[in-house]
């Protein structure tokens, strides 16, 4: 754990048993880990999904935390709390009950082995940058650019804002 908070963006979705249960119940989670507070969390939205044909839409999400854990750390626990909704890593693209994506750790660039952020899909995926925006308007994305252009350049394709009150 390092001493001095940061703040960081995580990336939600689901497309299985319950997607919006499943988001909502991650924010909760999120919200208690240890030496991390819950700042915002976006509007939760509904995007067609991008690996394989067949499978249901996503519900995603994104939520501004700030922490004092390491990047690593903080991987550990957000991977602790996809295996705690069930998911299974295979494949690629493919559905899952919850991912979590850590998309910026402050304005650190970091290319591990376990670790790339900002996350290397950031700039091509309207399902993270439009909640990002909505949360976070005037983010510089490190290496890439102010999130507002980010967001204009984009098309948002198939991604649909969810009322609060919807269920899943």
């Amino acid at each position: 754990m390092s001493s001095a908070w940061v703040t960081v963006f995580v990336g939600l979705g689901s497309n299985l048993d319950r997607p919006v249960s499943q988001v909502r119940d991650a924010l909760r989670e999120l919200d208690g880990l240890p030496d991390t507070r819950l700042l915002r969390r976006s509007p939760l939205y509904r995007s067609a999904p991008l690996g394989p044909p067949g499978q249901p839409d996503y519900i995603n999400a994104v939520a501004m935390l700030e922490t004092r854990l390491t990047p690593d750390a903080l991987l550990d626990l957000l991977q602790g709390i996809e295996r705690r909704h069930g998911r299974m890593r295979g494949e690629r693209w493919g559905p899952r009950t919850l991912d979590l994506d850590l998309l910026l750790f402050a304005d650190r660039r970091i290319d591990s082995e376990r670790l790339q952020v900002p996350h290397p899909e950031i700039s091509r995926r309207p399902f993270v940058l439009v909640p990002l925006h909505d949360i976070a308007p005037e983010l510089i994305v490190p290496g890439v650019g102010p999130l507002s252009e980010l967001v204009r350049d984009a098309s948002a394709g198939e991604l649909w804002r969810l009322a609060e009150s919807a269920d899943g």
